[in-house]
């Protein structure tokens, strides 16, 4: 053997261990990335040092031999009081910094008492409706000392508004804040569809936030660029990485736009980053974010150091929790965050275990902050500045995610920007293909799902899950937006909100212009539609992807049988088996809906997909309107148990009793009973099998057709 070995002379050796399996076999397909088995030095480009441009190795020379990443636990629910009382327990055992979970109607820009979100009030988050629900949020907690993040893009100018102006009434000056809000809205029209106004004035509010913190909030991250919910929606890490750098360029292309100096502001843009299993891509695509921000930044004309540099917080993956055996998920969980640290993350989420199921308990929420304070503290990874730095692996891995999430962003530039290729729809779909790739893979085994779709458990023992009581929040919130109302100054808040439909007119900071209504006491509905008069609502038309899941399963015996079924189905009916998919109230994550929806559509079943945010009268007259057998209900935003019983009643009173409804989603075995007692036919958790929920649904529908 020569005295630099190649990966040939590797090759011959394997081939002796290998037997029948050639080597070029054991390649594996990244998501359009090829990897080898194998790396050798010639594969490792020099990625430099920590702390120096690209920063390929980390922003701070020193990383966590000085100082640990941040300790953030994401969380909110029911009332502002209980997610108080959940906050200071949680900073009391060790958390360092908040970061804030609002509930979906306050997401959207509805107060709590608006008849479009009966289901949605306190369930994914908490609920705020004025600065009185802000104060009581934070009561307690020194906003002078304590780091806070809002994951917020829709309703984010009077989310904003009124958490400065909650931390002025405990004395806290607006310079003084520090934290950071999501304010990314190209990623809500591409994946999590929480948006409210179209994309060219909801990138208007984006620069408004960006200008009027630049001045008066020095210390506070005006944007956070989130490719988690890429990642969730099931974006390739190729995807996640060019989609979100292209959304950050076209950000700071938005500032510059208005005149700001790109120093002026860039150093408080920071990035939001979703980690899954696969440990090195995860570790490597934190790596290779960091160098192309670094190189975008100075092609876009940025000298200061701090604008090139990419921070990031991370959360590990809520894709990857299962429902089945679902303590596995606190290994996941445990895996996840490693990547994370060994990438180089400047904060950090843990999910816990349970989140497939339902919200957090105080006991799950404890494991997964533990989680951090084990790997921080008895894990010694905070020893060595980047240890992985110089692996042949990583740095080949690194390097092909950079030249691969480089093309995407050319193409997106070619395209005239992210603004324009999201209005076009394709990244959406890119995405929502990928997704259906990934199921496609799962249901065929190809990827191992532990628990899942291989070593699965004979019986599950049911654990305790946290219940929100939907009815009594809104009822709480209802008796404090009246009284609010009762006790406010009714002129002023006019004049304010008056003001504020006149910047939207005008040039006026928008952003400013919401703190002077939420001082006033308006609402936060009550801002989100003196914006939405002038601006309007936007309302996404929904489109269904073909032909991806039915390729993947090309010659596949049980899809050919399930195939057959409906074409018989087809032949003796005269039409094939009719499924209407349904998203109600304001849960916008809509990618198991997809998924459903593309492969049903796949094997022969006439498959409608429903507009986002409907209600139950809604849905029923489309489910009269097309004659469909079965209606399958996606939700997974917990509001299944308001939302379902209401379509029932609906679809009853029309007389469409005798129509299959289906429940898929993150529903809590406990409820299981309560749905079926309300009539729903078959409910389908996280990881359910696709082709055997289709045999499932098409059983049900020929069961109602031969009772007849």
């Amino acid at each position: 053997m020569a005295d630099s070995p190649t990966f040939a002379d590797w090759a011959k050796l394997a081939a002796r261990e290998l037997r029948d399996t050639p080597v070029e076999a054991l390649n594996r397909d990244y998501g359009g990335l090829a990897v080898r088995p194998l790396y050798l030095p010639g594969d490792a480009p020099d990625p430099g040092l920590p702390g120096v441009a690209p920063y390929t190795r980390g922003v701070r020379a020193t990383m966590y031999a000085n100082r640990p990443w941040t300790i953030r636990q994401y969380a909110g629910f029911s009332t502002a009081r209980e997610s108080n009382d959940f906050y200071r327990k949680n900073l009391a055992a060790g958390q360092k910094g908040l970061s804030v979970a609002f509930d979906l109607a306050t997401h959207r820009g509805y107060d709590s008492d608006h008849p479009r979100v009966t289901g949605d009030v306190g369930m994914a988050g908490v609920a705020i409706d004025s600065v009185e629900d802000m104060k009581l949020l934070f009561d307690g907690i020194p906003l002078d000392r304590m780091s806070v993040s809002m994951t917020m893009n829709g309703a984010v100018l009077p989310v904003l508004a009124m958490f400065v102006v909650a931390a002025e009434e405990q004395g806290v000056r607006q310079a003084a804040l520090e934290g950071t809000i999501q304010n990314d809205i190209l990623k809500e029209f591409m994946v999590r569809n929480t948006y409210i106004y179209p994309p060219e004035p909801s990138m208007r509010i984006v620069g408004d936030i960006i200008a009027y913190t630049a001045e008066h909030m020095p210390k506070f991250n005006s944007i956070s660029i989130s490719g988690y919910h890429m990642h969730e929606a099931g974006a390739t890490a190729v995807q996640e990485l060019g989609y979100t750098l292209a959304d950050g360029r076209d950000y700071v292309r938005a500032a510059m736009a208005r005149g700001l100096d790109i120093d002026a502001f860039a150093g408080r843009l920071s990035f939001f980053f979703g980690i899954g299993m696969n440990v090195f891509l995860e570790v490597a695509k934190l790596r290779a974010a960091r160098t192309l921000w670094s190189e975008i930044m100075t092609g876009l004309g940025a000298k200061d150091p701090r604008s090139k540099m990419l921070r990031t917080h991370c959360q590990t993956s809520g894709v990857s929790l299962t429902e089945q055996d679902p303590h596995n998920n606190i290994v996941r969980t445990t895996i996840e965050a490693l990547a994370a640290v060994l990438g180089g993350t400047q904060s950090l989420h843990t999910n816990s275990f349970d989140e497939a199921i339902a919200l957090p308990t105080e006991f799950s929420a404890r494991i997964a902050r533990n989680t951090q304070l084990i790997l921080q503290h008895e894990s010694h990874v905070t020893d060595v500045v980047d240890p992985l730095g110089g692996s042949y692996y990583i740095e080949a891995l690194t390097a092909d995610l950079v030249a691969h999430a480089r093309a995407l962003l050319a193409d997106v530039d070619a395209e005239g920007g992210m603004t324009r290729a999201v209005q076009s729809g394709g990244p959406k779909a890119e995405i929502e293909k990928a997704a259906a790739l990934r199921q496609a893979r799962v249901d065929r085994g190809e990827d191992v799902i532990v628990g899942v779709n291989r070593y699965r458990l004979e019986a599950e023992q049911p654990i305790p899950v946290r219940e929100v009581d939907n009815a009594r929040v809104r009822d709480e919130q209802m008796a404090r937006l009246a009284e609010l109302r009762r006790s406010r100054d009714a002129g002023r808040v006019e004049a304010a909100l008056g003001a504020l439909a006149a910047a939207a007119r005008g040039d006026g900071n928008l952003l400013l212009a919401s703190i002077d209504a939420a001082r006033a006491r308006a609402t936060l509905g009550e801002i989100s539609a003196a914006l939405e008069a002038v601006f309007g609502r936007h309302a996404a038309i929904t489109r269904v992807i073909s032909g991806v899941y039915g390729e993947s399963y090309r010659g596949d015996p049980q899809y050919d049988q399930m195939q057959r079924r409906l074409a018989a189905f087809a032949a003796r009916q005269q039409r094939p088996p009719a499924l209407f998919i349904a998203k109600m109230g304001q849960d916008g994550h809509d990618r198991g809906a997809k998924v459903i929806a593309s492969a049903f559509a796949d094997l022969g079943f006439t498959v409608h997909m429903g507009d986002l945010f409907e209600t139950a009268p809604e849905v029923a007259t489309h489910v009269a309107e097309l004659g469909v057998d079965a209606v399958g209900v996606s939700s997974l935003a917990a509001g299944h148990k308001t939302l379902v019983p209401e379509l029932i009643a609906e679809l009853a009173a029309r007389g469409l009793g005798d129509v299959t409804v289906i429940v898929g989603g993150v529903i809590p075995p406990e409820d299981y009973p309560f749905l079926r007692d309300a009539g729903v036919a078959e409910i389908f958790g996280p990881g359910t099998n696709v082709l055997e929920a289709a045999a499932a649904v098409l059983d049900r529908i020929e069961g109602r057709l031969s009772n007849r």
